[in-house]
């Protein structure tokens, strides 16, 4: 893979960001029908759009109508690229039909040429938990291999229309959050599934996963052909799992919890499931709906790179099950444990720099693609002074230690990085809690949990330091 410059850049996704949720013909999506939660409190998902319930994606931070002075404060801070998705509701509304709205399809256009114009390449996942509403409720979301035609056919409408102005992509995104059966959240917004009474989670995750699999490769097949040029690569949640110690038993236990988080990216690069994934089906007598012809399918299919996000690990213990603590960030792991050794977020989120610089050997070793970090960020409470001013010296901490680990990688263990993106470079909807509270961005947006303020954009502390840090391609970062 050839590439003139590390792709310094920020992140967001287009339903926590753009709003317009029922405008230029969109339609509603998987999102649209989630209530606002809170720490601890879960968002809803709802039948229909209910007037007495508030839905924060439907504004979020309305980029739909401020998209041109938006790009412009990125610009001023010196972006190399913006990753975000294009959503699959305003292109297709309902997501079965055989015309696409041009509308959409036009908002993208003018919102790719005012990136370009700056000098800022897009990289844009194709399904960013934005499946339209209609496919989860009419057929089951990725329940039906009907879907897998339909995302191809969204897929190639993209690729068609934006081949000339789109290099990067990324078909699912962190298409292995589902691993997690526990939460129905993950399964709603990955896919547009409901695990039904009397259904088995686990049996319905594997069936879903090989449905999209199969779209994600047939993706790849059609976008190579319609641009030899293109890059287009897979997205996985990656949180690595520690042993708690060297006993092994320990070791072991994380051994067998990675492939939590290397079921998805073995297929996406391998183009085959891996031998303990078979094992597992046939161990608990799952019969899938598989085709030879899926098989082939997969092998020609395989991705580009490698595009994860990272903001913590986690540790897990041999001998404990912590099912009923609600204190362990546990990622669906029973026998997750706290780490003694590094600190927490507010959220409960491990803050692991060194977890990055481990994650990138262990993807790169395994994998043997180049690797793109598309997430990376720190939720926080942010006080807004009356000078308008952020002082966000934590962040500055989180981000300067991540791509410190990040460059060691690169310059000392021979680690191939596409580039870095920092999540929600500009503040947006949470997506676990629906809250605004909890910003990431370098950019502070004026709303509340409730939706109120002015939407005035204000650049925060971390804007002048991230600045820098692309300004001298990272050698400015602090020692």
């Amino acid at each position: 893979m050839q590439q003139k410059q590390f792709l310094w850049g920020g992140a967001v996704a287009a339903h926590q960001f753009e709003g317009g949720w029922d405008q230029g013909g969109k339609g509603p999506n998987v999102v649209d029908v989630m209530t606002a939660g809170a720490h601890g409190v879960p968002r809803q998902i709802t039948q229909d759009i209910e007037s007495d319930q508030f839905y924060p994606n439907h504004t979020a931070i309305d980029f739909y109508h401020h998209y041109k002075s938006d790009i412009q404060l990125l610009a001023e801070l010196g972006l190399k690229c913006f990753r975000t998705s294009i959503a699959w509701s305003r292109i297709y509304p309902n997501g079965d039909e055989l015309v696409p709205n041009e509308a959409g399809l036009r908002f993208y256009d003018d919102m790719f040429d005012e990136l370009i114009k700056h000098g800022i390449e897009p990289v844009i996942t194709l399904s960013h938990f934005e499946i339209p509403l209609h496919l989860a409720r009419e057929y089951g979301g990725f329940k039906n291999r009907k879907l897998v035609d339909f995302f191809e056919r969204f897929a190639i409408t993209c690729f068609e229309r934006y081949q000339h102005k789109v290099k990067y992509w990324m078909t699912f995104n962190e298409i292995n959050n589902q691993m997690d059966t526990s939460n129905p959240i993950f399964f709603w917004t990955n896919s547009g599934v409901k695990v039904e009474p009397g259904e088995d989670p686990q049996q319905v995750l594997y069936q879903v996963a090989h449905y999209e699999l199969l779209a994600s490769a047939k993706a790849v097949i059609a976008g190579k052909k319609i641009n030899p040029d293109f890059h287009i690569g897979c997205m996985i949640s990656h949180v690595p799992i520690y042993p708690y110690s060297c006993n092994p038993h320990d070791i072991m236990a994380a051994e067998i919890a990675m492939r939590q988080r290397f079921f998805f990216p073995d297929i996406h690069v391998r183009g085959y499931y891996p031998a303990y994934a078979l094992k597992e089906f046939a161990r608990r007598g799952y019969k899938l709906d598989i085709t030879a012809e899926d098989l082939t399918i997969l092998k020609q299919g395989k991705v580009d790179y490698v595009g994860f996000s990272y903001y913590m690990s986690t540790v897990v213990k041999a001998d404990v099950n912590n099912d009923n603590d609600s204190n362990v960030v546990n990622g669906a792991l029973p026998n997750s444990v706290d780490n003694p050794y590094i600190q927490k977020s507010d959220w409960g989120w491990a803050i692991d720099p060194e977890g990055l610089r481990y994650a990138l050997n262990r993807l790169y070793e395994r994998y043997q693609l180049p690797l793109f970090i598309v997430e990376n960020g720190f939720g926080a409470i942010d006080e807004i002074d009356s000078k308008h001013q952020v002082h966000d010296q934590s962040r500055i901490s989180y981000l300067n230690a991540h791509i410190k680990a990040m460059l060691v990688a690169m310059a000392e263990d021979g680690v191939d990085v596409i580039g870095y993106t920092a999540w929600g470079i500009i503040d947006v909807v949470s997506f676990t809690t629906g809250e605004m509270k909890k910003r990431y961005g370098v950019i502070y947006v004026d709303r509340d949990n409730q939706g109120n303020g002015s939407m005035k954009r204000y650049k925060k502390d971390s804007f002048d330091w991230y600045q820098n840090v692309i300004a001298t391609d990272g050698k400015s970062v602090y020692p």
